[in-house]
């Protein structure tokens, strides 16, 4: 029997409407739900066995991630898409509001960024869950990404490269190291995890995500992707030479000509070392 994967890709070849970017966006989407229920322990789906609990788990694990709302209601237009194809239409509400999902928020220039609390660090006692909080600190990396690096394998020396099956959306990426700290905590990590991934030998994925979440937590830590906004103010600061908007510094307004230049080259470089690819989401944590 082919896995729901398979099954996905090819009920999305029986139905090829919408324009070529929507149909790319919905395999894509439909693919990362497949691998996302296999992980949460749902192996052997077939495409119609879709259930309501296979949605709730879904939206679970997106709102533990801090998914930001236009993510989560695109990724549910592509689930309503598959429940109409295969004629179960009532397994998803018709309205978002019916879980909760609230409107898009606005960008504004008020920062979300955090930083990584010494205390609080100090209060989480598993070393993979204390590796992983620092890595996402020191890389902007989101959770399951620190969780799921092979810190040797991830190593090039120059850069610090992300799987595709690590990162969100499947897409492969590299982050540079560029200071010392960096250097330091990456072969600390390889320490650690030896030449696997920084989830346990004697666990799956998502029993280490569960212990991540409870030691964080009991440690008093949360919102960690604040670490990320924090990430992407600091790399803003050291590309164009002085604070976004989020952290106080000019607005996009108050800008000259060629730091207009400088502005726009630092957020497409943000973009592509936080792996989103576009240069409009950088305002979201860097504002503008």
């Amino acid at each position: 029997m082919r896995d729901l994967n398979y099954q996905l890709k090819q009920l999305c070849e029986r139905n090829r409407d919408g324009s070529h970017a929507t149909r790319h966006d919905r395999e894509r989407i439909l693919s990362l739900v497949a691998n996302q229920l296999r992980e949460l322990g749902y192996r052997h789906m077939q495409v119609d066995s879709l259930k309501p609990k296979h949605v709730d788990a879904l939206l679970a694990r997106w709102a533990a991630e801090e998914m930001s709302t236009g993510t989560i209601k695109n990724r549910m237009s592509a689930m309503r898409w598959w429940a109409e194809k295969i004629d179960k239409q009532n397994v998803i509400a018709h309205s978002n509001d019916a879980y909760g999902i609230a409107d898009r928020v606005h960008v504004t220039n008020v920062s979300k960024a955090q930083t990584l609390d010494a205390e609080r660090l100090a209060r989480v006692t598993d070393e993979y869950t204390a590796m992983s909080l620092r890595l996402e600190a020191a890389f902007g990396l989101r959770r399951e990404e620190s969780i799921k690096l092979n810190p040797t394998w991830a190593d090039t020396g120059e850069a610090l490269r992300l799987k595709e099956s690590w990162t969100k959306g499947g897409k492969y990426r590299e982050v540079p190291i560029n200071t010392d700290e960096q250097r330091a905590l990456l072969n600390e990590a390889k320490q650690l995890a030896s030449h696997g991934s920084l989830i346990p030998a004697e666990l799956r994925y998502r029993d280490q995500l569960q212990r991540f979440k409870a030691q964080c937590d009991r440690a008093g830590i949360h919102g960690v992707h604040g670490l990320r906004h924090q990430y992407a103010q600091t790399r803003y600061e050291e590309l164009a030479g002085w604070q976004c908007p989020a952290a106080g510094g000019p607005t996009s307004k108050q800008l000259t000509p060629d730091q207009k230049v400088a502005d726009r080259d630092a957020r497409q470089e943000i973009s592509l070392e936080m792996g989103h690819h576009r240069i409009q989401i950088t305002a979201v944590y860097l504002g503008r």
